[in-house]
C-alpha cells in the first residue's frame, strides 16, 4: 500500500530506478532532452497529488454503497495478492504498464494477469511525460507493452495518467494549448490502435491548469479523477460526471483506494465499449 512504508519504499526504489535507466535503452532519451534523472519506479496514479491538493478526508461509504470499489497499482505495490484483494472487496483494477517511452512496469505481468486470474476486470495505465516525446510516440510505446485492449469483458480500456509533473515544472514546459494538442495525439493513436478512447486520468485543479480547462474530451474519453476529500468536488470542464474517482492513496486494498461511479454491470458495459 502508499502508507507509512512510503519513505522506505522510495529510498530503496530510487536506488533500482536509477540502475534501470542507465542502460542504453534510456540514453538516446537522455541525450536528445537533458533533465533530471527519472524515477519511474515513483511514478503511479496520484504520486504527486497530495503533495499538490493535500488531503481532506475519505468519503462516507454509505452514500457510495451502489457503486464499485477498485484499485490500481504500480511497481511500487511488487507482487500484489490478488486472492485477498478480491476477497476485500476489489473488483476492478487498472495497472501501471508504461511511463515515457523507456520504462516498463517490471510488474506488469504478476499484476495485470493477477487481477484477471483473481476475477477482476482490470486496465493498463500509462504515466504521461509530454515533455520527454509526442503523445503518439507514447501511445504506441504503451499500446505495444500493454496498453492493448480485447472485447472480453475482462478489459478496460486503456488509461493515461496525466498530472503534476514529478520532475520539474506543473505543466512540463507545455502551454494550455500545447498540452491539448499533445492529450489529443495520444487519445486518437490509443484509438487507431486499439479501437477505444483512452480513460483520462487526472485532476481538476491540474486540468485547469495546464489545459485552460479545456473542455473537448468529455464526449470520447472516461473520466478517472483524483481528490482526496469526503466528496468529488468540481470535475474538470467537459465530463458531467466521472467514471472513475479515485479517493485516497492508501487504505485496505493494495495501493490506492477507487470508486467507479455505478454497479458492477456498469464496470462490465464499459469494458465491453
Amino acid at each position: 500500500m502508499h502508507s507509512t512504508s512510503r519513505a522506505a519504499r522510495l529510498a530503496a526504489t530510487a536506488l533500482a530506478a536509477g540502475a534501470l535507466l542507465t542502460g542504453a535503452a534510456a540514453a538516446p532519451a537522455q541525450a536528445a532532452r537533458p533533465g533530471p534523472p527519472l524515477h519511474p519506479e515513483q511514478d503511479f496514479a496520484g504520486s504527486t497529488v497530495a503533495a499538490h491538493e493535500g488531503r481532506s478526508g475519505l468519503p462516507d461509504t454509505h452514500p457510495l454503497a451502489a457503486q464499485t470499489r477498485g484499485m490500481d497499482v504500480s511497481s511500487y505495490q511488487g507482487n500484489v495478492n490478488w486472492t485477498t484483494a478480491a476477497a476485500n472487496g476489489a473488483r476492478f483494477s487498472y495497472v501501471k504498464a508504461t511511463e515515457g517511452t523507456t520504462y516498463t512496469n517490471p510488474y506488469f505481468a504478476q499484476q495485470y494477469n493477477g487481477s484477471y486470474n483473481a476475477g477482476l476486470i482490470r486496465g493498463a495505465y500509462h504515466f504521461a511525460l509530454p515533455n520527454v516525446s509526442s503523445g503518439a510516440a507514447q501511445a504506441n510505446w504503451f499500446v505495444g507493452h500493454g496498453g492493448g485492449w480485447s472485447r472480453d469483458g475482462r478489459t478496460l480500456p486503456p488509461a493515461l495518467d496525466i498530472e503534476y509533473n514529478p520532475y520539474g515544472a506543473t505543466c512540463y514546459g507545455l502551454g494550455q494549448s500545447a498540452m491539448v494538442s499533445w492529450i489529443r495525439d495520444f487519445s486518437n493513436t490509443v484509438h487507431t490502435r486499439t479501437g477505444r478512447y483512452p480513460t483520462i486520468y487526472t485532476t481538476t485543479d491540474w486540468w485547469t491548469t495546464c489545459t485552460g480547462n479545456n473542455a473537448g474530451f468529455g464526449a470520447t474519453n472516461p473520466l478517472w479523477v483524483a481528490r482526496y476529500a469526503s466528496a468529488v468536488g468540481t470535475l474538470p470542464a467537459g465530463w458531467s460526471y466521472q467514471t472513475i474517482w479515485q479517493y485516497s492513496d492508501s487504505g485496505t486494498l493494495p495501493g490506492d483506494q477507487n470508486y467507479f461511479n455505478g454497479a458492477y454491470d456498469r464496470v462490465q458495459a464499459l469494458a465491453n465499449g
